[in-house]
């Protein structure tokens, strides 16, 4: 069964008549384990993962990550109801590689394998090198930007108030001719201008905190945890992800997430709301050869409306928002039981990678 998931190519019309001489008649959700699992190439991704003649054997990474994705694509809420399922599922315990229950590692053995994934960052290098196969070499007309409150279960990061010298006061109004003023210190956008994608993201918090926004409704929403940021393409397949802090305003994510899409896609227009309009992210999008579509945040002054035919592409900017509510809703997003950004990014990873690859196939077929 090593060689099926070694092939991403094979089309679905022949690759299940082969596969259900193997196992029973699948499912619809085995199926959709099967798309996604075949066009991953999860063996080109797991040499780091292999056993190198030190020690006790380690158990299969390559099974374990497949297990993984399949705790996605089924949405259970912890590892240990993929345990139980995986018992008493021959055909899904087959798919992973484990041809008898008695195979199946424990919970503490997949909790150590999870930590080694999430440390190397699997499952983001598996939806780059996805995302750069599929979709680098076309044209894309949009970029959706957007973010999504993620709860954790760990308490929120209290940052220590480290005494300040007050500053004197000065007067008030303009300064007078030749009067020594202190410059204001320049503030995150302004510098991320400047840096390079690795500098702006070891910028970026990703400790856990509070964070609040308002809705769809207008009303104040709190959660303790983290924020994702995302970006997607035409056909609601997201191309980039970036985890910060719950707290992290969306417009200090914006420039890391063009970077980032830029080395991975071509597009033409990147659309997002209110919270992101300023003029470095309008001027560093025009200097990606992008279009900024970004709605008015009547911050001074009135909102600028837009034109009819910019607001009717400006309406392409929900896919960001069904990606996010297909994320939560379907693909584990609500249930983060892991604690640390770096295990907290890896559980969403492996729902964003099974999301992105069912997208991707329904282009292809």
């Amino acid at each position: 069964m090593s060689t099926l998931f070694e092939i991403w190519n094979t089309i679905q019309t022949k690759l299940f008549p082969w596969l259900e001489q193997q196992v029973d008649p699948l499912s619809d959700k085995e199926r959709e384990f099967v798309e996604v699992v075949c066009l991953l190439d999860l063996p080109s991704h797991m040499k780091r993962f292999l056993w190198r003649g030190f020690g006790r054997k380690k158990k299969s990474r390559i099974s374990m990550a497949k297990a993984f994705i399949a705790k996605a694509v089924y949405n259970f809420e912890t590892t240990d109801m993929l345990i139980e399922y995986l018992r008493s599922c021959k055909n899904l315990r087959r798919l992973c590689g484990w041809e008898m229950a008695s195979e199946i590692p424990s919970s503490a053995t997949f909790c150590r394998a999870f930590a080694e994934f999430a440390t190397q960052s699997l499952p983001q290098r598996i939806h780059e090198a996805m995302v750069i196969k599929h979709c680098g070499e076309k044209l894309a007309g949009h970029i959706s930007r957007d973010s999504t409150a993620i709860d954790a279960r760990e308490k929120p990061l209290k940052t220590d108030k480290q005494e300040t010298v007050p500053k004197p006061k000065g007067k008030r109004g303009r300064p007078r001719k030749g009067e020594d003023v202190t410059a204001k210190a320049p503030r995150r956008v302004e510098l991320q201008v400047t840096r390079s994608l690795e500098e702006n993201l070891k910028d970026l918090p990703t400790h856990c905190n509070v964070g609040t926004k308002k809705n769809s409704k207008g009303y104040k929403e709190t959660w303790i945890g983290y924020k994702l940021h995302l970006d997607c393409i035409d056909g609601d397949i997201p191309v980039s992800t970036i985890l910060s802090s719950a707290s992290l305003h969306d417009s200090q994510a914006a420039i890391p997430l063009s970077q980032m899409s830029y080395q991975r896609v071509t597009n033409l227009y990147d659309l997002m709301d209110a919270a992101y309009d300023s003029p470095q992210i309008h001027s560093f999008s025009k200097a990606l050869g992008h279009i900024p579509i970004i709605d008015s945040n009547p911050r001074r002054g009135e909102k600028i409306l837009m034109e009819p035919a910019t607001k009717c592409r400006f309406s392409e900017r929900s896919a960001a928002e069904r990606v996010n509510s297909n994320l939560k809703d379907n693909y584990g997003g609500r249930s983060v039981r892991v604690k640390g950004a770096s295990k907290v990014m890896a559980h969403l990873m492996f729902g964003v990678v099974s999301i992105t690859a069912m997208q991707i196939l329904r282009l292809l077929l």
